[in-house]
């Protein structure tokens, strides 16, 4: 029950709404250039903006009402703040702007065009917000009424109901009107038809201990008969994480519980972005590539450049991975030595050592501007990898792994740049640390959060921070 599933119809319509106030907001900007030069006196020849703007206005109308939509600008919430409006707002126009803002540099619009775009942008801010308090005001009176509220019954146990009621968010009960609650334990279960007809219920929300699956089931019947929407509480299944969600297999409902990423356009989109991306930066990379490539046959030879080692993929799944070689030829070889020797920085099954032994001159200089690590773009392009995720790790460094969060980390595609390497890169010695900070990616992951680690790992690299 979050804010974004309470994103119904009226949401919907809000949404498209929207895209018109939009549409207008660049039709009056594009009208009001003129009126604007004439007032401030500016030294520009009269024109038709619009027609050198309209490309603007059409992603405009797609993108902002997406971009509001993610940050839950929609969600039927009664007690929503202005400010959490206005901040909503602005931040979708922000980057609404910054998009807009990178095709007019490559464009090379004029000033009058751009004058027109602010002008835009002012209205629509104004309208957006003017639209969104005039709704929820609206909303609040029609809650008000119990002509609009829906009538709600609370069906299972005693406790499980109390419990479920007390942490469902204030901001979904305004819409209801919990007209009963319908205890098990006090009734037979075919009465629930009579509390349905008697109190003209709408909802039905479930919430019952181990022993009564037998009466929700036969509860849910009484309710799809009637077609009374049931809502059942899956507390009694104990997750931390998983989020639920349904799907059918052989014709029987089926409550997936899944702690990944669900499946959605933003995967789609991340998928595309990864495969494009990867494209995109080889084509830049190649210069790098071909100088670094010679390097190494130069430096160290006696081995081929190009390092391949295989990696455990999503799941487990081992997967070639490419480097450009930092090492001297016989370094796998040698390692046993080497941690002997030297011992390791990093605790826990993974081993790092900043000043490697193995790692000849030209190699530190790969390593610490990170070109040794371009060839994976190749496996981005091929599907092995993404350039956001958790780092991939030797096949023999996860069969070391102690704890089962240590493998969740596997659930998703590895990645060329994830949180560590984008804020402190090589600076973190602890396995722990590095788990939690890629788990914490994995929980809280979105196509806009992995676009911010790629924006953050540029200066990271540009400026080695951490690097060794």
């Amino acid at each position: 029950m979050s804010g974004r599933s309470r994103v119904g119809h009226s949401g919907k319509l809000m949404l498209v709404i929207d895209g018109l106030i939009i549409a207008v907001a660049f039709v009056i900007g594009a009208s009001l250039r003129d009126p604007i030069v004439t007032a401030l006196s500016l030294n520009l020849p009269p024109k038709v903006v619009l027609n050198e703007i309209w490309w603007m206005l059409v992603i405009a109308v797609i993108v902002m009402p997406f971009l509001l939509y993610q940050f839950n600008f929609y969600a039927s919430d009664l007690r929503k703040k202005f400010s959490y409006s206005l901040w909503v707002v602005v931040q979708s126009s922000a980057i609404l702007g910054g998009l807009i803002g990178a095709l007019v540099i490559f464009l090379q619009l004029d000033a009058s065009s751009r004058l027109a775009v602010g002008t835009s942008f002012s209205i629509l801010v104004i309208a957006l917000l003017i639209r969104d308090r005039l709704w929820i005001r609206y909303r609040r009176h029609l809650a008000k009424s119990d002509r609009y509220r829906e009538l709600v019954l609370f069906a299972g146990s005693a406790s499980d109901m109390e419990s479920l009621l007390g942490d469902t968010p204030e901001n979904i009960t305004d819409y209801w009107d919990i007209v009963a609650t319908f205890d098990f334990k006090k009734h037979d279960v075919e009465e629930l038809r009579n509390y349905l007809d008697e109190y003209s219920v709408q909802r039905v929300v479930f919430s019952v201990d181990d022993s009564e699956f037998r009466k929700l089931s036969r509860a849910i019947e009484i309710c799809e008969i009637q077609g009374v929407e049931a809502w059942v509480n899956a507390g009694f299944i104990r997750t931390q994480l998983a989020r639920p969600d349904f799907d059918s297999l052989g014709g029987k409902p089926m409550l997936v519980l899944r702690s990944t990423p669900d499946l959605s356009w933003e995967l789609f989109g991340k998928e595309v972005l990864d495969r494009l991306g990867a494209f995109i930066l080889i084509l830049f990379a190649l210069p790098f590539l071909v100088v670094a490539y010679i390097g190494i046959m130069f430096t160290s030879p006696g081995h081929s450049p190009i390092f391949i080692q295989d990696r455990s993929g999503r799941f487990g799944k081992s997967f070639r991975m490419y480097k450009l070689r930092t090492m001297i030829p016989d370094a796998e070889a040698k390692l046993a030595e080497v941690k002997k020797d030297q011992g390791n920085q990093m605790e826990g099954p993974v081993f790092k050592l900043d000043a490697d032994p193995r790692v000849f001159k030209f190699g530190s200089f790969l390593r610490k501007t990170s070109i040794d690590e371009l060839p994976q773009l190749f496996n981005v392009l091929l599907g092995d990898m993404s350039l956001v995720g958790p780092r991939p790790l030797p096949v023999y460094e996860v069969k070391e792994f102690e704890e089962a969060k240590h493998r969740r980390r596997l659930s998703v595609k590895p990645g060329i740049t994830c949180t560590w390497q984008a804020g402190g890169r090589n600076s973190i010695t602890s396995f722990e640390e590095w788990v939690d900070m890629d788990l914490e990616y994995i929980d809280s992951w979105s196509l806009w959060k992995d676009i911010s680690i790629l924006l953050r790992t540029i200066p990271a690299v540009l400026f080695s921070k951490g690097a060794k």
